[in-house]
């Protein structure tokens, strides 16, 4: 009984000298993940989608990550659209002629 006694009191006392400070200060801490390693000098082609690893988290992938992979890609479809497409007059996708089918009211 009063081994047990004097075991808590030891930990109580080693966990109160560590919460003060007298244990020493942790290492700072690094981001130990590994790059998702895409290509920065040109557009992501099908390969490289292909080939990209995402890092492991508690309950998945990173969502950083992901994002910011997703949020490239937004990018470069939006401006291959861009250089690809002249922008057209809106049209009524029902009436291939353009026309409303409404009588003009002059």
């Amino acid at each position: 009984m009063w081994l047990f006694a004097v075991l808590v009191v030891l930990a109580m006392g080693g966990v109160a000298m560590i919460a003060s400070g007298r244990g020493g200060s942790m290492p700072p801490a690094y981001d130990d993940r590994p790059d998702v390693v895409l290509p920065t000098d040109r557009p992501i082609g099908a390969q490289d989608l292909r080939t990209v690893r995402f890092p492991l988290a508690l309950r998945g992938y990173r969502m950083s990550d992901v994002d910011a992979v997703l949020a490239r890609l937004a990018t470069e479809l939006e401006d291959r659209a861009e250089r690809s497409d002249p922008p057209s007059e809106p049209s009524d996708p029902a009436d291939p002629s353009g026309s409303s089918g409404e009588p003009s009211r002059d």
